[in-house]
């Protein structure tokens, strides 16, 4: 793996995206609807695709920032203390006078399989992008949440000369019209499947060049990832672990693509590195903290590379 000369600028990625906080439980069975359920354990911490991604980028040695909106009360300050700990540029993150978003949900102890409920009142404008204020990335990272907000940030970006990646793991409002800026789309199964109409991630991946001439990836879980770039397809395994939380494990995946893409890595790399960090994620709880170190990564990649799902 030789590393080539990547783009060059004084931001790696800039990230746009919510920030919920993460109420997660750890229990034994799901509960039935009207019953109960006691916990085994219990996880509190920030959340949202965008941020978490941001977070694994910055302990792997990448410089970031963020772009988003808070509510002006105890989670929006918790949610922005715990970023800024995390070495995240957090000086364009904006307060609105609304609650903060917030994600509660259930982790099936063993299987690692969770349930999420997600709320938010408060998001981004396009009025509230104001580019002369970012540094220029080599990166902009999008969940597309905030659709036009989005779109602006992205154009800017193309028009800046930055990489723009875009990461959606479900069915929800239609965000296809950004597909056609976005570089690198890398997104579940569980999405690419019904939004295509497609029945393999292969042939997901083909309906959608129809809307992106970028590269595009599908991630399957354990059945790994595939990816297209200049018409070639790449399949990688996922690796082989035991799973506590699969909560983050998308988040984690774009952690190691964007990782390896910021170091020229090629397309066979990127779907390694996001494996990687997806499977060192899964084996801790809640979407952050088992994002690993750049030590902790080579570490893993070295000592069982070979080890597969």
């Amino acid at each position: 793996m030789k590393e080539k000369k990547g783009l060059t600028a004084p931001l790696d990625c800039l990230g746009m995206g919510i920030i919920p906080l993460d109420l997660l439980y750890t229990v034994d069975h799901f509960p039935r609807p009207g019953g109960k359920v006691n916990a085994v354990d219990l996880c509190l911490q920030g959340g949202g695709p965008v941020p978490n991604a941001l977070v694994g980028l910055s302990r792997l040695g990448m410089s970031t920032a963020l772009i988003a909106v808070l509510g002006n009360d105890w989670v929006g300050r918790f949610g922005m203390e715990e970023l800024q700990k995390e070495k995240v540029d957090c000086r364009f993150i904006i307060t609105k006078k609304a609650l903060s978003a917030t994600a509660a949900g259930f982790i099936e102890q063993g299987s690692g399989r969770r349930t999420i409920a997600f709320h938010r009142k408060v998001g981004l404008k396009p009025v509230d992008i104001r580019t002369s204020r970012y540094p220029i990335p080599r990166v902009i990272h999008l969940d597309g949440r905030d659709l036009e907000a989005s779109m602006k940030l992205a154009r800017w970006g193309k028009r800046m000369g930055a990489l723009i990646s875009f990461d959606i793991g479900s069915i929800r409002n239609d965000v296809s019209p950004i597909f056609s800026l976005v570089d690198h789309l890398v997104v579940a199964d569980a999405y690419a499947l019904p939004f295509t109409g497609a029945r393999s991630a292969k042939q997901a991946i083909i309906r959608l060049t129809s809307q992106c001439s970028g590269n595009i990836v599908v991630t399957q879980g354990t059945k790994g990832s595939i990816g297209l770039e200049n018409g070639e397809f790449t399949c990688h395994p996922a690796f082989k672990i035991d799973v506590i939380d699969t909560t983050g494990a998308g988040d984690a995946f774009h952690v190691g693509y964007l990782f390896a893409l910021l170091k020229g890595y090629d397309m066979n790399d990127r779907l390694r590195f996001g494996a990687a960090v997806a499977a060192l994620k899964c084996t801790r709880a809640g979407g952050r903290v088992g994002m690993p170190t750049l030590r902790q990564l080579n570490r893993f990649l070295k000592s069982d590379p070979e080890t597969y799902a």
